[in-house]
């Protein structure tokens, strides 16, 4: 009985012993839960203070950044600015030009129309003399703006070299012309323009003259360098050809066909 005893006490030592070890093993356990949880806790932490870190050294330079940015932006603001004053100022330095250049032209055309009704009136005044020196003649008569020779005043048929008649009428001519030059001012750009015309007979060919065109050309050219060498100066004579294309009578008669053969003076702007 009293071993019985004595085994009981060891049991219950025993048990006690392994019930306080158990409990120990599990406060260290939780001990150990504890400190991992705690240690994870912890890297998380630093992992998150490095984390802050580093957003606070990327925020620094955004910050940096924007503080170029915006420096630049001022700096294109003024640009822009000065771009805009200087676009304003252009503006209206281009208006007031414009503004010039439209009171130059209204003057320019102001004395324009001057110059020309002063060669109007010149011209008015040559005809008139012209006429008094040519006298009432129906081979030399004014047309419109044009003093018209036909052609058989100056040229005997199918040639282009000036007949003595035709000679002595260019004569007083010439002397017209060379007062005109005395009387116009020099600011006005005048010339004598001599047109030469022909009817619509075409030309054979065989002769000097291969058209109309050739025909009526030579007799003009042949009437200024007339007037050159009786001293009008050749700076204010030009010599053209228009052939059979002008006509002045649309007839078809010999009459008709005397009137389109013609040589045509015209005091005109150069």
């Amino acid at each position: 009985r009293t071993q019985k005893n004595s085994d009981e006490t060891k049991i219950a030592t025993l048990t006690a012993t392994l019930d306080t070890a158990e409990r120990e093993q599990k406060r260290l356990k939780d001990a150990a839960a504890e400190g991992a949880a705690a240690a994870d806790a912890g890297a998380r932490a630093a992992a998150a203070t490095s984390a802050l870190d580093e957003q606070k050294d990327i925020s620094a330079k955004a910050l940096a950044q924007v503080d170029v940015l915006n420096q630049q932006i001022a700096a294109l603001r003024k640009q822009l600015a000065a771009i805009e004053d200087a676009l304003s100022a252009s503006e209206a330095a281009g208006r007031e030009a414009q503004s010039k250049i439209a009171d130059l032209g209204s003057r320019l055309n102001v004395a324009l129309a001057q110059k020309v009704q002063e060669l109007n009136r010149y011209r008015s005044d040559f005809f008139g003399r012209l006429r008094q020196i040519l006298g009432q003649r129906p081979d030399i008569r004014v047309v419109g703006d044009r003093f018209v020779f036909e052609s058989s005043v100056l040229f005997d048929v199918g040639k282009a070299d000036i007949s003595p008649q035709g000679k002595q009428s260019l004569d007083s001519l010439a002397s017209a012309v060379l007062d005109l030059e005395r009387e116009i001012p020099p600011d006005i750009p005048w010339i004598l323009r001599v047109d030469g015309h022909t009817d619509n007979q075409p030309i054979s060919g065989a002769g000097q003259f291969k058209s109309n065109w050739e025909l009526s050309a030579a007799r003009a050219v042949a009437v200024v360098q007339y007037l050159v060498s009786k001293g009008v100066e050749a700076d204010r004579l030009a010599a053209t050809g228009f052939g059979e294309f002008q006509p002045i009578d649309a007839g078809t008669d010999d009459a008709a066909m005397a009137r389109n053969r013609r040589i045509e003076l015209k005091l005109t702007e150069r």
